[in-house]
């Protein structure tokens, strides 16, 4: 007999970071907003993301504790580090609990995350924010977690934020997905660095997580006043902004006139300090 799964989200808000040269929108720079989510039986539980700082790790900890689970595992969805670097404290307070990958591109990237060079530049951002040595994850032997009785499904999709390779946690009992970073909610994608070649790999990313036919999706960046988690909407609303942003770039001669063309088509998005750090990236100098 399967047991009952819930699903609990964690959305660690946005937070400051220091502004690059040209930035003066009367706002302060800000980092996406994170999630974290926690997979629950009624004795156990799985939590896909480990967020960025110590203190966000602190807080997600405690926030577990509280569940009542008992935390088995930690799923790292892909190799970035705002989403393994908090893991420490959880690790500490529960110490019977793996951090874990399904890939081992996954595991490669991360332990890349953790070097001196990249180090620096998260660094630069949250200084005296993050641990100092990162724990990476481990590659898991298998790609199914059984969960008392019930069963996850853990995918490798593509490569698509940031060209990370992104696995996802599929949750049938529940035509559920934590997809990490393939999908967005309400908030500015990350297209700094992007190509339209690397924009082509997103779209069919977005495709593959399509084909499971999910009714909710927990995204890995999220606005915390998103209406919803609703799959469809999600899915449609990131490939749109994609695609947007491959005509609006056609359209400009300059970053402010692909800002403007995007923040025009979503005025409500959160973190426009994306929009703005991809706009740069389009139009080197």
């Amino acid at each position: 007999m399967t047991t009952p799964l819930t699903i609990d989200v964690f959305n660690s808000g946005y937070k400051p970071i220091p502004a690059g040269p040209g930035w003066d929108d009367g706002t302060p720079a800000t980092w996406p907003a994170s999630t974290s989510t926690l997979i629950s039986g009624r004795r156990d539980a799985l939590l896909v993301d480990a967020l960025l700082t110590v203190a966000e790790g602190e807080r997600l900890a405690a926030w577990v504790q509280n569940s009542g689970r008992r935390l088995r595992a930690i799923f790292i969805t892909h190799g970035h580090g705002d989403h393994f670097f908090g893991a420490g404290p959880l690790l500490d307070r529960f110490p019977d609990a793996q951090l874990i990958a399904s890939d081992q591109t996954v595991v490669a990237e991360a332990q890349a995350s953790t070097s001196s060079q990249h180090m620096a530049f998260w660094n630069s951002m949250f200084a005296g924010q993050l641990a100092s040595s990162p724990v990476v994850p481990a590659l898991t032997s298998s790609h199914e977690f059984d969960l008392e009785g019930s069963s996850l499904a853990f995918h490798t999709i593509g490569r698509a934020d940031a060209g990370a390779l992104a696995t996802i946690v599929h949750l049938p009992q529940l035509q559920a997905v934590c997809s990490g970073d393939i999908v967005y909610n309400n908030i500015h994608l990350w297209l700094r660095d992007s190509t339209a070649q690397s924009r082509a790999a997103w779209l069919a990313c977005l495709d593959l997580v399509a084909a499971l036919k999910p009714r909710t999706i927990i995204t890995g960046h999220q606005d915390p006043d998103a209406p919803d988690d609703d799959a469809t909407r999600v899915l449609d609303e990131s490939r749109r902004y994609i695609e947007d942003f491959e005509q609006s770039l056609a359209r400009s001669a300059a970053p402010h006139e692909l800002i403007e063309a995007m923040h025009a088509k979503y005025p409500g998005y959160g973190n426009r300090y994306s929009l703005f750090l991809a706009a740069q990236t389009q139009f080197p100098s």
